[in-house]
């Protein structure tokens, strides 16, 4: 994923992504480092991207694999901004 995929980046997070062949449904992983809290912060920020991810993977039709890298901005954003950066990434991470 990381050595072969494609880097995109906005404020509020990263996402790696990568093609697939053999599948139709995209699928989608976090990683939440702990540069960006304790375990209640880290798990707060994993909670608030995967309801985002949650409620935009209807847009998501490409077989795609991504993975999440939040940044600290995720754990004060408002929701619809959140969510509205996941149906970017989405967006784009589908036209390539």
């Amino acid at each position: 994923m990381y050595d072969q995929g494609l880097r995109l980046g906005n404020p509020l997070f990263s996402v790696f992504y990568l093609k697939r062949e053999e599948s139709k449904a995209p699928r989608v992983g976090f990683t939440v480092p702990r540069a960006l809290g304790n375990s209640v912060k880290r798990n707060r920020i994993r909670r608030r991207m995967r309801e985002a991810v949650r409620l935009e993977l209807n847009e998501m039709k490409a077989p795609v694999d991504m993975v999440f890298h939040p940044r600290q901005a995720v754990y004060d954003a408002p929701m619809e901004e959140l969510r509205r950066q996941v149906k970017r990434a989405f967006a784009k991470c589908s036209n390539f």
